[in-house]
């Protein structure tokens, strides 16, 4: 999942961003409402994190420009205030979700989750092909029982692929969707991830090579 976190509270925006990088997400951070427009007319992503008081750019501002966009981004905002008033005028911009700070990372992780698999067509929150089963909220997976022994990174790289198994999905797309803005397009990582999942998967193999197409379950 590639996430957008949009916070002026440098300190929240990078605790939030490394939380939520350690459960397998790709995420950007943005400081301000300018900063966020200008990212999000260049990357597609999955959920955007948007605190409503911002600078430069007000948050309300920014959710109008998202959920205008083609396509839509999928909003959580962020704010210090939890009154019904301002949570129903939040929703009322357009957000899928709302969110009153302090919040507990556990919840604000299972929001972006629930968020995202509203993007694009309905995922299960459970994947499941085969013997093969990935519980991305537990970030675990398994094949015919046996705990897999994923990094994170391989794990989003494998969730991704099945959400979209009926395709084959190409390294370009894997490395805009699983890896952050600091991943370099010009190396071989997806590659190597991909060869490190098959070897942790086992046999008979899961993962195919599409020529000039990229991998598919």
């Amino acid at each position: 999942m590639r996430v957008l976190v949009v916070e002026d509270q440098r300190d929240l925006a990078d605790s939030v961003a490394r939380v939520l990088r350690r459960e397998g997400m790709a995420v950007d951070v943005a400081y301000d409402g300018g900063d966020a427009l200008e990212r999000a007319a260049v990357v597609e992503y999955d959920v955007v994190v948007l605190d409503r008081d911002l600078p430069v750019v007000h948050g309300d501002q920014v959710c109008r420009a998202l959920v205008a966009a083609e396509p839509p981004a999928r909003v959580l905002m962020l704010t210090a205030s939890g009154t019904v008033a301002e949570r129903v005028e939040g929703l009322g911009l357009g957000a899928d979700d709302y969110l009153p700070k302090p919040f507990a990372y556990a919840e604000l992780v299972a929001r972006v989750r629930a968020v995202g698999r509203r993007t694009r067509r309905a995922t299960p929150p459970v994947l499941v092909h085969g013997e093969l089963r990935v519980d991305p909220a537990q970030r675990t997976a398994t094949r015919a029982g046996a705990r897999l022994p994923l990094s994170p990174k391989e794990l989003a790289v494998l969730e991704y692929l099945l959400a979209n198994r009926d395709r084959a999905v190409s390294a370009e797309e894997l490395l805009d969707r699983v890896w952050d803005e600091a991943a370099d397009p010009f190396t071989t990582t997806v590659k190597a991830t991909i060869n490190r999942l098959r070897a942790k998967l086992g046999d008979p193999p899961l993962i195919e090579t599409v020529p000039r197409a990229g991998y598919r379950i």
